[in-house]
């Protein structure tokens, strides 16, 4: 199994979600867009969709919804399954957050980014990077070190809904979205895997450098 990190943002850093439906409707979508049958082209308003089996394009390991961009942690379930899913979340989120504000043009900056995981240091490290991003919105200090206290960050992470975090927590959020056993052997049960997300948060330095060779790669 090969991972990927994808991300992207709106075109001149502008902000993807304002609110909080906007915000499920990209998790929606995250859900939705994930399956051989459906298509970028349905879905201007949240609808319930059948109960008949998914054909799972990609695998979720992690996600990140940040005010202007997003992380995804990716494997591949069908041949080219990650740029058939990009596509299709790109685009139906694009026409649902266009109509909704009245506007047209290109949300995102560009195609999405992808890049290849292929050191352990990285694939031990992404999934907290990923995760501790909505820090950087009230306590961006945290990626210099100078976070005095970390009980507050854990905090801030637990009230952020819009990420894996909690269901790594073990907390369930959006657990229908994510495949979380293999990054989960990595983590680690709940109590292990918080332990280690305030380690990183009191000396960010390693999981930062990795993120920064690995965008370098």
């Amino acid at each position: 199994m090969e991972f990927f990190h994808v991300l992207n943002r709106g075109v001149d850093k502008r902000k993807i979600a304002l609110d909080d439906y906007d915000r499920s409707r990209f998790i929606h979508d995250l859900f939705a867009f994930n399956d051989t049958k459906s298509s970028a082209n349905f879905l201007h308003h949240v609808r319930q969709q059948s109960r008949r089996p998914r054909k799972l394009l990609v695998y979720i390991h992690a996600f990140c919804l940040m005010q202007n961009h997003y992380h995804l942690l990716l494997s591949e379930v069908q041949r080219n399954g990650i740029p058939l899913f990009m596509k299709k979340l790109n685009m139906g989120y694009s026409k649902y957050f266009n109509k909704k504000y009245e506007r047209t043009g290109a949300l995102w900056q560009g195609k999405y980014k992808k890049v290849h995981i292929a050191r352990d240091a990285h694939f031990m490290y992404i999934p907290y990077y990923i995760h501790l991003n909505p820090l950087d919105a009230s306590m961006p200090q945290w990626r210099e070190g100078k976070i005095r206290h970390p009980a507050a960050a854990l905090r801030l992470l637990r009230e952020y809904r819009w990420s894996s975090h909690l269901d790594y927590l073990g907390v369930k959020n959006f657990p229908s979205l994510t495949q979380r056993d293999v990054i989960g052997e990595v983590l680690g049960p709940p109590a292990a895997y918080e332990k280690e997300i305030v380690k990183i948060i009191k000396d960010p330095s390693i999981a930062i450098a990795a993120k920064s060779s690995l965008l370098l790669e």
